[in-house]
């Protein structure tokens, strides 16, 4: 049994597979939702121990992203500070994803 080398080059078409799969989130428009979990599950990292144990609930929905906090306290001194959380929050994602943050 022959090869024929020629069938295992590469050929031009070929591309790098972090390049596909970039095209084929941005065709699906799934790369929004994936920045958007990546944004949640930095909640904890980005705001320290103590505000990730109160945090109950947390989700973005459209550019506002809503955190259920369970205590009052902690609530309204995450209030006081919501721009520079905001900043974070889009610094952190390397564009302004979050423009408003709701607690409950």
């Amino acid at each position: 049994m022959k090869f024929n080398l020629e069938e295992f080059k590469r050929s031009s078409d070929n591309q790098p597979l972090k390049e596909v799969l970039d095209r084929m989130l941005q065709v699906y428009r799934l790369d929004s939702k994936l920045q958007e979990v990546d944004l949640i599950q930095a909640w904890p990292e980005l705001m320290g121990p103590a505000v990730a144990y109160r945090t109950q609930k947390i989700f973005l929905k459209g550019s506002v992203l809503h955190v259920q906090i369970d205590s009052s306290v902690a609530r309204e001194e995450l209030a006081k500070g919501k721009q520079i959380i905001i900043d974070r929050l889009n610094d952190y994602a390397g564009k302004k994803m979050v423009t408003d943050l709701w607690f409950s």
